[in-house]
């Protein structure tokens, strides 16, 4: 009754280490691939998939290595011959092994059938208008309009306080000017969302400052008749008789 007890029983040491190095070898080749496609398509990731007469190969890559190379063979089960998780399979492994060179061969058919692609792509452009005159016409615009919402904040300041905003109507559309101090800090059309006339940041595209400019002397206008509707107030103001 002991005697299969006694029997040695064969290790699977030398099975597991030879896959091991072979699993190791195809990672580095497989990797060699996924490096070549990562510059090809110019992605840090992406997948490819190649046919061959026994299945089809995909080949996944990311940061220029390779995540997986998997091979679906037309009759079996689907198999890993490179896995972040682990190695496939010793039989699993030697049956993908055996399509391997084939998978090999449709790569490089793939890469050749880019030869050429470019060669009659044109190397000279047309010459590129510059913009230089019109941001310096639309720059010595903003910067009129910033002298003026100075002017405004330092007499904002002056009456209401150190910092605050301005809004009014002007042809339909709100205009609000916030100040800190002497300075304006921004010139906003449109309520919150807005075209930034003046703002801590950069200035609006020309087309906006075309559309908003003819707008600037009304919205000055309003805010003098709002500084003089402020001074009949308080030219009103009386003390009264001293008892």
């Amino acid at each position: 009754m002991t005697e299969g007890l006694e029997a040695d029983v064969d290790g699977m040491d030398d099975v597991a280490k030879r896959r091991d190095e072979l699993a190791a070898r195809v990672r580095t080749h497989a990797g060699e691939i996924a490096r070549e496609l990562a510059v090809l398509q110019g992605g840090d990731y992406g997948q490819e998939t190649f046919d061959t007469d026994r299945g089809s190969w995909t080949l996944k890559y990311e940061a220029g290595d390779v995540q997986y190379l998997r091979f679906d063979p037309k009759s079996g089960d689907e198999i890993y011959a490179v896995s972040s998780k682990q190695p496939p399979e010793p039989e699993a492994l030697e049956t993908a092994m055996m399509d391997y060179g084939a998978f090999v061969a449709a790569y490089n058919e793939y890469v050749r059938s880019f030869d050429g692609l470019l060669e009659d792509v044109p190397e000279e452009f047309p010459e590129i208008e510059s913009t230089a005159e019109l941001v310096a016409e639309r720059d010595r615009v903003v910067e009129r309009i910033r002298d003026v919402g100075n002017a405004m904040a330092c007499e904002l300041n002056r009456y209401e306080g150190e910092y605050g905003t301005y809004a009014t109507t002007v042809s339909g559309t709100r205009w609000e000017l916030k100040w800190d101090g002497d300075a304006v800090s921004y010139l906003r059309v449109g309520g919150s969302d807005g075209t930034y006339l003046l703002s801590q940041y950069g200035p609006p595209s020309a087309p906006e400052v075309r559309r908003l400019a003819d707008d600037v002397e009304a919205f000055v206008e309003a805010f003098n008749d709002h500084v003089d509707d402020l001074e009949a107030d308080l030219s009103q103001v009386s003390f009264g008789e001293r008892p």
